[in-house]
């Protein structure tokens, strides 16, 4: 069983920056890592994944761009660094770990975190 934890959320200007992280118990690096938010008529959009070791990322075209995720496997951890943040950014931001393949639908990933509030004022 995998537990996830997430940090890093709070309040920010528009065109500030926020670094979520994801602090993972488990066998970390089997799975691939994902984010994603709550948007109208979803219960949670993607907003980016990464690969077992890092070498392949995928982003939603919202945020491609300005948004970088990234992962320490030593330190069982998956990061979202949030660059030139936009109103329309704010959200509950939650980390998912899934073993079957990179997908931008969230029923693919059976572990959550509890989400982080990321707030973005205009």
């Amino acid at each position: 069983q995998l537990q996830l934890v997430e940090s890093g959320g709070g309040f920010v200007q528009a065109g500030g920056s926020l670094r979520l992280s994801c602090a993972a118990s488990g066998p970390f690096s089997s799975y691939i890592m994902g984010w994603f938010r709550p948007a109208p008529g979803k219960e949670r959009e993607f907003v980016a994944a990464i690969s077992w070791y890092g070498g392949r990322t995928f982003y939603a075209n919202s945020v491609e761009g300005r948004f970088t995720i990234s992962r320490d496997n030593a330190k069982n951890t998956v990061y979202l660094q949030m660059n030139s943040l936009k109103p329309e950014d704010t959200a509950v931001y939650y980390c998912a770990a899934g073993t079957g393949g990179f997908s931008r639908d969230y029923v693919s990933y059976p572990y959550w975190g509890q989400g982080t509030q990321v707030t973005v004022s205009s």
